[in-house]
This record gives structure tokens, sequence and C-alpha cells, in this order.
């Protein structure tokens, strides 16, 4: 602990004994945020024990910014939804300890709600005890086998039947449904939630990452723990980076943007020029910053799965198109695969509060800025059980196949507390994506030329 943190901490508290553990308040944690004074300070709290995060966050197995974000806050509910293995994790947090709050200061913050937040402690032991957090193995492997089959039979399609445009239509459908399932799949063993052994998930998430996606798992899960943590938190959920360029999101930050006579795009129309337009841009973006990280991060044996996952493609390929066309046609299954993710994963987001990060319980954080589509085969299928994204958000390490066992519980407590569960069609989530983009774009458009009529105006 630095010099000048010693002498604020436990400001006002009897001077400790030899062994006794020093006392915080939850001001003196609160002021450890990474920001001001002390210069970039990062104190949490988990289970009323204060821990000292200022050098390791950037050490965090997890990425720096899913810690940073909590740096100042009570952290326990994030820390018990991210990690499988408690006890081992605890180990290593002992030489970040520094103290505990004082026996005065409640277990979070004054700001909370009490009655909400054990309410939610509640649910989640009765989760762990009813096993919903334990993964069946065989429906992940079948899973695995049906995305394998998939890209198999996109390559069988254009060997027995031949060049024609219906082939090169079926095999486009069949490898970009391989790919969208991809991305579920790498999902899960992102979040934990395939094995019981952390190390497992980590293997093979590499593998199907980098392999089957050609993208950089390391960096992935340090892009979406954070977007877990702080789910449309401005500033905070990296997935609102597209803000202001080259979208505006959100009521406060559109407003914010007008305000500040910033046009970077026309925001007034950016429901219409999403739709088909950026969604492969910023994937492709996405994948040259993947490739980009793994090349500065020095990570050789994924370098070494997506150098495999290309070689393969183009092998299978090539005999059919030729180089420039095969670059073409990866290309084109790229495209595809991210119009389909762009619009399943935004529907539960972009429609919902995006907000400055206000500390909220972890309860109300995922239920404020996440929203469900309702349950059907085709829908647990096609978006890989996110339809399911309120469930997933409060419980990410939860096997999805066990998303449909926790909903009744979610929602009484919903209900219990007033709190709104929201659920739509497909097709009305798809819509809801345009419609808070439009209404965006017009708080922007009205605060950007009342800026400047204004300024007008004061010049005469």
């Amino acid at each position: 602990m630095a010099p000048q943190e010693g002498a604020a901490a436990g400001k006002g508290q009897p001077e400790a004994g030899a062994g006794s553990p020093r006392l915080f308040t939850w001001e003196e944690v609160a002021l450890r945020n990474g920001q001001g004074r002390p210069a970039a300070a990062r104190w949490l709290v988990i289970d009323r024990k204060v821990y000292d995060v200022s050098r390791f966050h950037k050490k965090h197995p997890g990425g720096s910014r899913v810690i940073s974000g909590c740096a100042g806050q009570d952290a326990t509910d994030a820390f018990t939804a991210f990690h499988l293995d408690k006890t081992l994790v605890r180990k290593y947090m002992k030489s970040l300890l520094i103290g505990e709050l004082a026996p005065h200061e409640p277990s979070f913050e004054h700001s909370k709600n009490k009655l909400l937040v054990e309410d939610f402690r509640e649910l989640r032991s009765t989760v762990e005890k009813l096993g919903l957090l334990k993964p069946n193995h065989l429906f992940f492997f079948l899973l695995f086998l049906h995305i394998l089959l998939l890209e198999a039979a996109g390559w069988f399609v254009l060997w027995y039947f031949g060049i024609s445009v219906n082939t090169f239509l079926i095999s486009i459908v069949l490898l970009t449904l391989a790919q969208c399932q991809t991305n579920w799949l790498e999902h899960d063993l992102g979040h934990l939630s395939v094995f019981s052994s952390p190390k497992w998930n980590h293997i093979v998430h590499e593998f199907v990452m980098c392999h089957l996606k050609g993208v950089s798992a390391n960096w992935w899960i340090r892009h979406h723990s954070q977007h877990h943590s702080k789910p449309n938190c401005f500033l905070k959920d990296p997935d609102l980076a597209l803000h202001p360029i080259p979208l505006s999101v959100g009521e406060i930050p559109s407003m914010e943007l007008g305000r500040q006579k910033k046009k970077y795009m026309p925001y007034n129309h950016q429901h219409q020029y999403f739709s088909f337009t950026l969604p492969p841009v910023v994937v492709l973006i996405f994948q040259a910053y993947s490739l980009y990280y793994i090349f500065k991060q020095k990570l050789w044996r994924e370098i070494a799965w997506i150098v495999a996952y290309f070689v393969r493609f183009f092998v299978s390929f090539v005999p059919f198109f030729g180089v420039t066309g095969a670059l073409g046609y990866l290309l084109l299954i790229k495209i595809t695969d991210s119009i389909i993710f762009i619009w399943i994963s935004q529907s539960s987001h972009i429609p919902m509060l995006i907000d400055y990060d206000k500390n909220l319980d972890w309860f109300s954080t995922q239920l404020q800025s996440t929203c469900n589509v309702h349950q059907s085969l085709f829908n647990d299928w096609l978006t890989g059980h996110l339809n399911f994204q309120i469930e997933h958000h409060l419980f990410p390490t939860m096997p999805r196949h066990n998303y449909w066992k926790v909903t009744p519980l979610v929602k009484s407590m919903c209900a219990k507390h007033g709190i709104e569960y929201q659920s739509k069609t497909l097709f009305t989530g798809f819509a809801d994506i345009l419609r808070s983009l439009k209404v965006y774009g017009e708080i922007w458009f009205k605060a950007y030329h009342q800026e400047q009529e204004a300024c007008t105006l004061s010049r005469e």
C-alpha cells in the first residue's frame, strides 16, 4: 500500500493492534476508483474484505478493464458470478488483502437496495443447490458435433454436386450457420460453462475460437468479461465503444454528444445505415483488431491455431474457386455471419437503458440492460440460447441448457421487487434496435441544433 494511501486509510478509526486487520469505510474505498487522488489507486470489496488491486489489475487473467470497472465498489456479486473455483482464486487474493470494512459499515454500499441484494444472493445459493451451474457434457458434445457436420456439409455440397448457383448458395448457408453456432459454443466456453474445470474451458475455448473462427480467444475474454461486469454502462462497457463513431447510442450520451456540437456521422439517419452496412464493417474491424492483438501480445499458440484455420480453409476451397475466389468466399461468410451475430446480440442491449455507471446492485444492473426473446426450439438454436439474455447475465457461468429452469425464479424475484422482466418476439427485438437508434439519433439531432441556435443567438 502506497504511503499516501496508508495515511488516508482508516481515518477516524482506532489504531489497529499487531495482527489486527485495518478497518475502512465505504467512503475511503470509493475514493480508490482509479481516478483522481490517490492517483491510480484501485480498491474493491469482496465479502467485506478490502483488496488493493492497483498493480494487480494489469495482471488479472480476465483483463484489466473487468476488475478496474469495479474499483471503488463492492465486487462481491461480480466475483461470485465469474469464478468457478472460488477457493483457488482466494488463495491468490491473499497478497492483495489490506483490511476489511469497519464493523459499523454495511456489507455493501449505502446506495444499494439491501433487500434486493440479499434476495439475489439467496437466489444464487438456490441455483447452486439445485445444481443448475453443472454442465451436461453430452449436450455440448452434440453441439460441437453438429457444427462439424454443418462445416463438412458446406464443403461436401460443392465437392459432390459441383459449382452452380444453387450449390454455392446452399454451401454459404451451411457454412454461415456453422460459424453462427461456433459463436455460441465459444461463448459458452469463454464463460466456463462447458466443463467443470476452468483449465479445460480455456483450452477448448482457444481451439474453438482460434481454429474454427480465426479470432483471438484471449482478446475475446478481456473484451466480453467487462461487458458482463458493467453492461450498457457508458465508458465501461466495451460494446459501447461504437459511440460516437459510427453510432450514437443511449439517450444521455446522445444528448451530450449533440450539446458538444460533434457530428462524426449523420446520427439522425443511423437507423437506416445500420441495417446491413454497419454489422459487417464492425465485425471485420474486430477481426482485424483481434489479429493485431495476438501479434502485439505475442500469443504464439493462438497464432499457430489461427494460421491453421486459414490454411485449412484455403486448402478446402481453393480447388473450387482459386485463391482470389476462396478469399472472396471467406469474406462473404464472415459478412453474413456478422450480420446475424450483430442483430441477435444487440436486440437484447441497444434498446435497453444506456447510461453511466450508477453502481447499482448486480440484479438491477443486469435487468435494466438486458431483455429476452421468447423461448422456442428455433429461437433457442438460432440464438445459442441467448434469447435467455437476462438469465445469462445474472448467472454468466450457468450452462445454457439450464436457463429455462431458472427463469421462473428470476420472474418471481422481479415480481416481488416491481422490476420489469422484458421478453419479446425475435422480430420485435430486431425492430427495437432500429426504433432505439432512431430515437437516439433524434435526441442527438435536437441537442445538436439547439446548441447551434444558441451559439448563433449569442453571436448576434
